[in-house]
């Protein structure tokens, strides 16, 4: 296997930046899933997919945008009906998908070499993400697990609450370092800690 460069290396500058007089308000990193896969499924054939994912995942999804979970291993939710997005810490989760989701069901694509995955966490990660998109990042509104795709300024985001105070924010790799630089300066206010 070949190791991959992170398209962020230019740009990827750890320690604390911006405005943490008052402490730190978020943390910004890059993570990296061995797999990131995005399933669709056929018209009618929403149940089986989400039958397949959950077989591979162990993860029970709700049909429908936003609704997600996760473990220590995978991730998954919903951006649209009968469409989601799946990471694994492992590789090789497309095609333990493919073997499970036939050609009848829907298809099964491999983004692993596409996207880049970043988290934001903390106290002002909600706020920071409220400035550039136009969601409610609150708790009640954005459950842990659950997801959603967006755009800032037509870069295409899939969004999922990782944690209480924590997003993973998947993007196009060819935009990703664009998308850095505006997730930092988006957190210059607050003062932010590249890990």
């Amino acid at each position: 296997m070949v190791e991959q460069l992170s398209p962020l290396a230019a740009v990827f500058l750890p320690g604390s930046h911006g405005n943490f007089v008052d402490g730190v308000g978020v943390s910004l990193s890059e993570i990296a899933p061995g797999s990131i896969v995005q399933l669709a499924a056929w018209p009618g054939e929403e149940k089986k997919l989400m039958a397949a994912i959950a077989s591979v995942t162990s993860l029970k999804l709700a049909d429908g945008a936003g609704a997600g979970g996760s473990s220590n291993r995978y991730s998954a939710f919903g951006f649209a009906p009968g469409k989601f997005l799946v990471s694994d810490t492992s590789e090789g989760l497309a095609v333990t998908l493919a073997a499970k989701v036939t050609t009848a069901i829907g298809s099964v694509t491999d983004l692993s070499h596409g996207r880049t995955a970043i988290r934001i966490g903390g106290a002002k990660s909600e706020w920071v993400l409220a400035k550039l998109f136009a969601v409610d990042f609150s708790l009640t509104a954005f459950p842990q697990g659950s997801g959603i795709s967006t755009t800032h300024h037509d870069v295409f985001t899939q969004i999922q609450r990782s944690g209480p105070d924590s997003f993973d924010l998947y993007v196009f790799r060819s935009f990703a370092r664009s998308f850095w630089k505006m997730l930092c300066h988006a957190s210059d206010e607050v003062g932010y800690e590249v890990r």
